[in-house]
């Protein structure tokens, strides 16, 4: 049975439970690091750490799910874990490198950003989103399943995925990396990190923009297909700018790495979005909004 709490009380929750998955991923994490059974060179050795300990972590946010019976609960975790992770990892490695540095502002103004959103929308804990409900009601039984793997584990792996071009920022390869003009930001790679940092600060804004005019339109006109301003040049701005976001992450790194198997991260948040995100938003709209199937044929996808 859900319990009851006022929007704040359940915020006050999450976070609780969002400090202690914290905890246990922390803890976690220098036990993992310590296993001689994970017989990885020393370079990988810790990225599987923290892949062991994000794991652990999401299990715990799962866990209470279960326990409040609100998949919910995981929501705000897409948001929380890059920004804190890169966070972490800095003070762990103790590489504070430019390429770092624009990393962490990135990837903070993202989380802010979404975790706001998250923030603004949030109805309470005994409030679920409705892909979450849709998928009680149509998969009873396999539901359980649905639940671990599809909408908590596969997404903390495809972000963790997607975040590995950043992490990979703090080898020490990188810390040379200044602002002297002799291979350093006025180099071509130096030119191609800076736009890879202003193609995710530029994400964040397109839907932080986004945001704002989708609320406003909602507010004065309820039940009707948003497409003003962002949303009359593309159907889905908050999407773009989240797909465009882990691409700049992987831009700053090729500008420092070349292209390499690492591209797969952000082809697998790309595959994401237009595999299951987008097209689960689209039906819904369409079941709800009798103007959206001719807004969806005069209005592009993304951009």
């Amino acid at each position: 049975m859900r319990r009851s709490y006022s929007k704040w009380s359940s915020i006050a929750l999450i976070v609780a439970i969002y400090l202690f998955a914290t905890v246990v991923g922390i803890v976690v994490y220098f036990a993992a690091n310590r296993l001689s059974i994970l017989d990885f060179t020393a370079s990988a050795q810790p990225i599987i750490a923290l892949l062991i300990a994000d794991v652990v972590a999401t299990i715990v946010v799962w866990a209470f799910g279960l326990l409040y019976e609100n998949v919910s609960v995981y929501d705000p975790y897409w948001s929380v874990f890059p920004p804190v992770a890169f966070l972490l990892w800095a003070f762990y490695t103790g590489v504070w490198s430019l390429p770092v540095i624009l990393l962490l502002i990135a990837s903070w103004y993202w989380g802010w950003r979404l975790t706001r959103n998250w923030v603004i929308t949030f109805k309470g804990i005994a409030h679920e989103d409705w892909r979450y409900t849709k998928y009680r009601s149509l998969h009873p039984v396999l539901f359980h399943l649905i639940n671990f793997f599809g909408l908590n584990m596969v997404p903390t792996l495809v972000v963790f995925a997607a975040m590995l071009p950043g992490l990979k920022l703090f080898e020490p390869g990188n810390l040379v990396y200044t602002l002297s003009a002799e291979g350093g930001l006025y180099s071509v790679s130096g030119v191609v990190l800076i736009l890879g940092f202003l193609v995710c600060l530029s994400s964040a804004t397109i839907q932080l923009i986004a945001d704002k005019q989708s609320h406003d339109f909602r507010a004065a006109h309820p039940g009707e297909v948003c497409n003003v301003g962002l949303w009359k040049n593309g159907r889905h701005p908050n999407y773009f700018g989240e797909i465009q976001f882990w691409w700049g992450i992987w831009i700053m790194y090729a500008a420092l790495n070349g292209i390499d198997w690492f591209i797969l991260g952000p082809i697998a948040m790309t595959a994401l979005f237009l595999g299951i995100s987008i097209p689960l938003m689209e039906q819904r709209q369409l079941a709800n909004k009798p103007g959206y199937a001719a807004y969806r044929k005069q209005t592009r996808m993304l951009i």
